[in-house]
C-alpha cells in the first residue's frame, strides 16, 4: 500500500475545489489516524547491567588449571552473590514448565545450557555464554619489571 502525507492529499482535494471547512475536518480528521499514540512509543528504558565473572586468588586457594564458568550479567543495582540464587530459580521455574517436565535440568551448566532465556529474565538473569568459558586465575599483581620487547620495522625497505 502506497503511503502520501496529509499536506499532499489536502492539495489534491483543494485542486478539487473542495468546501474548505469539508477539507479542514478531514484533513484534521486524517492528522488524528496517522499521529501515533502516545502510550505506544513510550517503552520503558532497558535496565542497566553488570557483567559477573571474575577471580582474582590474591592467596593463592584456588587451582591453577580446569576452572570453567559462565558470563552472565545480572541488574545494576542487583548484588552479584544473588546471581546462583536467580539461576536456581529459573532452573525451577523451567523444570516445572512442559520441556522441562519431560527433561529437566539437574545442574547448573545444563540449566544454563538448555533452559531458553525467559526462565531467567523473571529472575533478571541475562545469560552472556550458554557453554561454559575457561576461567583464567589472576594474582592481581603487576609486574615490576618491564617486558623486553624488540622493536620489530615492518616498512617495507626493499623496495
Amino acid at each position: 500500500m502506497a503511503k502520501i502525507e496529509v499536506s499532499q492529499v489536502a492539495e489534491i482535494l483543494k485542486k478539487h475545489k473542495l468546501d474548505p471547512s469539508i477539507l479542514r475536518e478531514i484533513v484534521e480528521e486524517m492528522n488524528e489516524i496517522t499521529s501515533p499514540a502516545a502510550d505506544e512509543d513510550i517503552k520503558p528504558p532497558a535496565p542497566k547491567k553488570q557483567f559477573v565473572i571474575l577471580l582474582s586468588d590474591m592467596e593463592g586457594k584456588l587451582p591453577k588449571k580446569d576452572l570453567t564458568g559462565w558470563v552472565v550479567q545480572i541488574a545494576e543495582d542487583a548484588s552479584p552473590y544473588s546471581t546462583t540464587d536467580r539461576v536456581f530459580k529459573g532452573a525451577y521455574d523451567f523444570n516445572a514448565s512442559k520441556k522441562g517436565r519431560l527433561l529437566p535440568v539437574k545442574s547448573v551448566g545444563e540449566a544454563l545450557e538448555s533452559a531458553s532465556a525467559k526462565y531467567f529474565r523473571e529472575s533478571e538473569l541475562w545469560v552472556k555464554t550458554k557453554l561454559p568459558v575457561a576461567v583464567v586465575v589472576t594474582d592481581n599483581v603487576l609486574p615490576k619489571d618491564e617486558f623486553k620487547m624488540e622493536k620489530v620495522d615492518r616498512r617495507r625497505k626493499d623496495a
